[in-house]
């Protein structure tokens, strides 16, 4: 049967089309490589259900319901040939159902071609309608035959008072009105006899009672046989124009207007020589028309001004400058000049605008301030303050000197904001950007740089050690000035910073890289508790950083869903029966991939992460445990490893007991579930480790001591405690059987064990010599490689079904 599929597999393979076979329920059972290649993924990953991915909802929804009834049919569809759709075609997609095997035999044709063939045809009219709606000429298209409309745009139609299908299959006539029609008469026969273009203009009148000015152009269209067929008919709105020809007649009478009207200043001259003016202009500097007549334009602007402007009045420029002016009481005036030349009354003069500009400079000095600085402090804001650490940075390296760059960020400011509210955090804000201020000398640099953080640059000698002591005293007198508590609306609030200290030239040679390196020392002050001042040390920094960073991504894990349990299985050693399993918890890490525990459970317990964490692990495990005796696997118990800081915490008791009534059996869940604890976490206070397993183990819940032989607990206190199981730590199996030390510890746990009635499982067993040895001294189980590693949950119960499988098998061939 194996042989005939794989022969029946190998004539699809050689097919050069995409060929799926499918199972009754249209799982994948084989995709040849010309599929694999067309979806542009290995054909492992094709198998199963997950080729569905390449279709959308839809689709796949209609397909699924055609491949429910056992009969053939072929559909079309549309196709992904990769999750991002690179690749994407129409496919005629043809099922056969082979009743005899109960599977559909798929064959997929692109089809892409034909719907993109129909598709640029669609494109192309729908273009040419585009462009025909959009350019500003009016366009239509008249049979020679009937002088019927075959195509007209909607500028065409509309100016007509239709649209541009209700115009098609009217005549000439007909749209644009029988007396148009008799008028331009002969100017159509000239076009259709003569085969040549004519032309005309004329008027046009419009429902509200005003004039149109068009110009029309006939275009003959000749067919191959020479005659005319039809007539292309381009108009032009030339409105405009004429109107323009009709403004300039009366410009004369609205320039008078305008000069008087205008609330600008505008003066007229004749080779320097003042002309006229209006009243603005004479308002502004203080003159009457009368003493500004005759005299020369030169005389009221300010005479550093005047080379500029004599200099544009000799070019005969037309330009506009900002220059300025003097009034008559002599104060200097800031103003726009816009200078045309022209003619009036016959004259060839040159009319200048004046405009005074001075709110609109106070209003852009206001700008360049606001953009360069902090609203909030006051202080140069990051983009100046980038500006200035480039030219600081070139100037210290021309001049041997050094500089200084403190990284300042406040501790925990954001929950003065959350708690506090926005208002009471911007006081303190301030208040601090004032002591920093105070702090300093008055040629330090200060900016805030964003949110809670702050730079501050400073200047020093050419020596690195006479610096960093220097560095050092002025880092300590910031933390003790800004930690004083800030009185905030009556309640006196206080917050700590965090500086990082990086130097140039040493610790960078770019502006980036010396405040990335200020901000890594940053980090690495409040990685020692903060409140507190460190220096750049690449090393040190860069671990710092790494452990920071990991926090902060290790808080969201939980949320994004992205923690795993792996299962390791735990064999009796007797008889080699699979009798329960260990629950190891994993991260998949979005950027560095499958983390181990020892990797972050150290940041989760500093951070008081573990509890979150360790309440999601017993969770998933009591569900997995409960789901697997409901199916009759019988993998139980399921063995949770607990952290110090979980078992220490208040309430961890009635957490685990929340964790077992969310079934509805709390007895059921216990059954199914072990608690790992390290030896180590035994030698706590004895008292309440005592008290917190025995209200554990009356919920039914067996208990576990993980690393057994590592942490010199008393064997006085080990017969106290209700302990089930001991776990032989795999440090001692490693050198088994060999190593005499190893071996003699081994048998001493297994008889003590075995003496108090607990179950031995010995961790990390790897080798059959191992194995033989744990079996020889009477170890009850074993946990390692060589059974099975640690599996993802899918993978798991595979290899757990796969293992009662075998033991059926093996229990029912024994006589």
């Amino acid at each position: 049967m194996a042989r005939h599929a794989s022969a029946d597999h190998t004539a699809w393979d050689a097919l050069p089309g995409p060929v799926l076979l499918l199972d009754a329920q249209g799982s994948a059972l084989h995709v040849n490589p010309a599929f694999a290649a067309f979806a542009r993924r290995d054909a492992a990953h094709l198998l199963g259900r997950a080729w569905q991915e390449l279709l959308d909802a839809d689709s796949r929804r209609g397909l699924l319901a055609q491949l429910a009834q056992p009969a053939d049919f072929a559909t079309a569809l549309f196709v992904s040939g990769s999750a991002a759709g690179e690749g994407a075609a129409w496919v005629e997609w043809a099922a056969h159902w082979q009743a005899a095997a109960g599977r559909w035999l798929c064959l997929l044709h692109d089809a892409s071609a034909a719907k993109r063939s129909e598709a640029e045809a669609r494109e192309q009219a729908r273009l040419f309608r585009l462009l025909a709606d959009n350019v500003p000429v009016l366009i239509a298209y008249y049979r020679a035959s009937d002088f019927q409309c075959q195509f007209a745009n909607k500028a065409y139609a509309r100016t007509f008072g239709t649209d541009e299908r209700a115009v098609v299959g009217k005549t000439f006539a007909e749209v644009i009105g029988n007396d148009a029609a008799a008028q331009i008469e002969p100017r159509v026969q000239q076009m259709l006899h003569l085969q040549q273009p004519a032309a005309y203009e004329r008027e046009l009148a419009q429902p509200d009672g005003s004039t149109r000015f068009i110009d029309v152009n006939l275009l003959p269209h000749v067919g191959e046989g020479g005659d005319t067929v039809g007539c292309f008919v381009l108009i032009s709105d030339i409105t405009r124009h004429r109107l323009a020809e009709r403004a300039v007649r009366e410009s004369e009478e609205r320039l008078a207007k305008f000069l008087h009207a205008s609330a600008e200043g505008i003066v007229f001259h004749k080779d320097g020589v003042i002309t006229d003016a209006n009243p603005p202009l004479c308002a502004l500097i203080g003159y009457t028309l009368e003493e500004l007549r005759g005299r020369p334009a030169l005389d009221f602007v300010a005479p550093d001004q005047v080379p500029r402007v004599t200099g544009v009045m000799q070019a005969g420029q037309e330009i506009s400058y900002e220059t300025a002016v003097v009034d008559k009481a002599g104060r200097r005036i800031a103003v726009e000049f816009i200078v045309r030349t022209m003619l009036r009354n016959g004259e060839r003069l040159r009319m200048t605008i004046v405009r005074d500009i001075r709110d609109r400079q106070a209003a852009q000095a206001r700008i360049h301030h606001l953009a360069h600085h902090d609203a909030l402090t006051g202080l140069p804001n990051r983009m100046s303050f980038m500006e200035q650490l480039q030219q600081h940075m070139v100037a210290a390296e021309a001049e041997g000197t050094r500089l200084a760059l403190l990284f300042i960020d406040l501790d925990h400011f954001k929950r003065v904001n959350d708690s506090l509210g926005h208002l009471v955090g911007d006081t303190l804000l301030r208040t601090v950007a004032a002591r920093i201020l105070a702090s300093l000398r008055a040629t330090d640099v200060v900016a805030r740089f964003g949110g809670d953080e702050f730079m501050v640059l400073l200047h020093g000698g050419p020596s690195r050690e006479q610096q960093r002591d220097d560095v050092d005293e002025v880092a300590r007198k910031l933390l003790a000035a800004i930690e004083v508590p800030v009185n905030a609306e009556g309640r006196p609030i206080s917050v700590t910073p965090s500086i990082g200290v990086a130097f140039f030239p040493g610790d960078a040679g770019t502006p980036d890289e010396l405040i990335k390196n200020a901000d890594s020392a940053m980090y690495l002050a409040k990685s020692k508790g903060r409140a507190n001042h460190q220096f750049f040390d690449r090393g040190i920094a860069d671990s710092a950083y790494a452990a920071l960073v990991l926090e902060g991504q290790l808080a969201h894990a939980l949320e994004r869903g992205e923690f795993e349990l792996y299962f390791q299985p735990q064999l009796r050693l007797r008889d080699g029966v699979l009798v329960s399993c260990e629950a190891l918890l994993r991260w998949n890490h979005p950027e560095r991939g499958l983390l181990l525990p020892d990797q972050f459970i150290p940041v989760a317990e500093r951070q008081r992460l573990m509890l979150a964490i360790g309440q999601w692990a017993l969770t998933e495990a009591a569900r997995c445990a409960l789901r697997w005796d409901a199916q009759g696997l019988a993998v139980a118990p399921v063995a949770v490893n607990l952290s110090t800081v979980q078992f220490q915490s208040v309430g961890f008791v009635e957490a685990v007991a929340q964790v077992l009534a969310d079934d509805g059996d709390a007895a059921r869940a216990a059954r199914l579930i072990e608690l790992e604890l390290t030896e180590r976490m035994l030698m706590d206070d004895i008292g309440e480790v005592k008290h917190r397993l025995l209200r554990l183990k009356a919920m039914g819940l067996g208990i576990s001591v993980d690393d057994f032989g590592t942490g010199y607990s008393s064997l006085g206190h080990l017969k106290e405690l209700p302990i089930d199981k001991i776990k032989i730590d795999r440090s001692f199996v490693h050198d088994l059987p060999d190593n005499r030390d190893s071996a003699a510890i081994t048998r001493a746990i297994v008889q003590l064990g075995l003496s108090l009635g607990m179950t031995v499982t010995a961790e990390g067993v790897e080798t059959e010599a191992q194995r033989a040895f744990l079996l020889r001294q009477g170890c009850d189980q074993v946990q390692g490689l060589l059974i099975g590693p640690p599996m993802p949950l899918a993978a798991f119960e595979d290899w757990a079904r796969q293992r009662r499988a075998a033991e059926r098998g093996a229990a029912t061939s024994s006589p």
